[in-house]
């Protein structure tokens, strides 16, 4: 999978405004921008495609600035790619990878198409088990869910949660 500059940053500015959500006066442009080693332009432009796909909100005024539209524990992982730009879609290398010709010539029947899917699925299930909110925890916290889910993400489509104990349902 290659992550794009658009999705690792605009995730980026996400935590940013996951770590400030209990705050009750929205980040600046400036201060997210600054806090990732941004432009401020290019700060604005990754909110904006954030806020139109719900997961932060304007705030207008002098006291404006970005927030989350919902808590980091409702927003995930697989939001932010979605809204970022999307995950791997099955059809991608039929229509990017096509020789000389308008269309791959594997289209009518291709060995591996099936495993893209499988692929995107799996990516999916797991991308969408792992919300903001675990990303704030320290990385040695993270690495330690993700061994776990990561397994059950490859074992069954309905592994556990990342951020929650899937026997008794409790956050860690």
């Amino acid at each position: 999978m290659k992550v794009t500059a658009l999705e690792e940053y605009g995730l980026r500015c996400l935590l940013q405004l996951a770590r400030h959500a209990a705050e009750p006066t929205p980040l600046t442009v400036r201060d997210i921008a600054t806090g990732e080693g941004l432009s401020s332009a290019y700060a604005e432009k990754l909110l904006r495609v954030l806020s139109r796909a719900g997961l932060a909100e304007s705030v207008r005024g002098v006291h404006g600035g970005y927030r989350l539209s919902r808590s980091p524990e409702r927003i995930t992982i697989g939001d932010a790619f979605r809204a970022l730009g999307g995950i791997l879609s099955p059809a991608d290398p039929c229509r990017r990878f096509t020789g000389k010709r308008d269309c791959c010539v594997h289209i009518g029947e291709c060995g591996l198409r099936p495993v893209w899917s499988a692929v995107k699925i799996r990516l999916e299930h797991l991308l969408d088990k792992v919300p903001l909110s675990t990303l704030l925890e320290t990385e040695q916290s993270i690495s330690r869910q993700f061994d776990v889910v990561t397994i059950a993400a490859l074992t069954e489509p309905a592994g556990a949660e990342i951020g929650k104990d899937s026997a008794a349902g409790e956050t860690s």
